[in-house]
């Protein structure tokens, strides 16, 4: 059987990423899965050949899972990363950002995905950057249904809301993203996109795509909403840290 081909067709959700607001804050709850989505995301859009396209991890909270990990990967399909004044290389976990963070969040033709850390206090950093975010602005939240400070409705909208209050910015898009890592199914990404249009009808908020592992994908795409194929390109390198 011939590999199932990301993207042959972009639908709504990709093309909003790819020529909506060209500034994309992705935040959510700690362990939602926001870095791979952030990250998958960025490969995505580099196969689209979508021109100037940058990475910003802002994550200063939590040493792993940073997506300034992948930067070598990422570079090398045309993606600019940004992250510490040592470009991820210093081997140490001193959690700083460098200045040109700017560059692309000033550069009107740069599209810029950033990788804020989790919960309120991660998303905080966001306020650093808030004179470049007032407008062209997408604010992404990632939902995990998985996750003990998402698993009811009432956590996930009290994780949105402290999002928004926090950062001043207002949510403009759910992000559904359930799962049990390599043991997810196709039963759990369909749940998961039930519980993101809960959400979406409490907060009046669009849930926008249902993340899932590319192998799945036949078996939840044509459901009426839109599918996003995420990567694992985080979680190895985790397994891997001796700690």
């Amino acid at each position: 059987m011939e590999k199932f081909k990301l993207f042959e067709d972009m639908n709504d959700f990709l093309r909003l990423m790819a020529y909506g607001p060209r500034k994309i804050a992705v935040t959510g709850h700690f362990g939602c899965g926001k870095t791979e989505f952030a990250v998958s995301l960025a490969f995505a859009l580099a196969k689209e050949n979508i021109a100037n396209l940058a990475l910003a991890d802002l994550d200063v909270e939590n040493p792993y899972f940073r997506s300034r990990e992948r930067m070598d990967e990422l570079q090398k399909v045309g993606v600019s990363v940004y992250s510490d004044p040592f470009k991820g290389k210093n081997g140490s976990e001193l959690q700083t950002l460098d200045s040109a963070i700017r560059a692309p969040l000033e550069n009107p033709q740069s599209r810029v995905i950033l990788d804020a850390g989790g919960d309120f206090t991660g998303a905080m950093i966001l306020n650093q950057y808030s004179k470049f975010l007032k407008e062209d602005t997408q604010l992404l939240f990632v939902l995990n249904k998985n996750r003990p400070g998402t698993d009811t409705l009432e956590k996930a909208i009290e994780q949105l809301r402290s999002i928004e209050n926090t950062t001043g910015l207002s949510v403009t898009g759910i992000i559904s993203n359930t799962h049990f890592i390599r043991y997810t199914t196709a039963e759990d990404v369909l749940e998961g996109w039930e519980y993101a249009l809960e959400l979406s009808r409490e907060t009046g908020i669009p849930a926008l795509c249902a993340c899932c592992m590319e192998s799945l994908v036949p078996e939840v795409e044509g459901k009426g909403f839109d599918v996003f194929p995420i990567g694992m390109h985080m979680r190895e390198s985790y397994l891997d840290k001796q700690v």
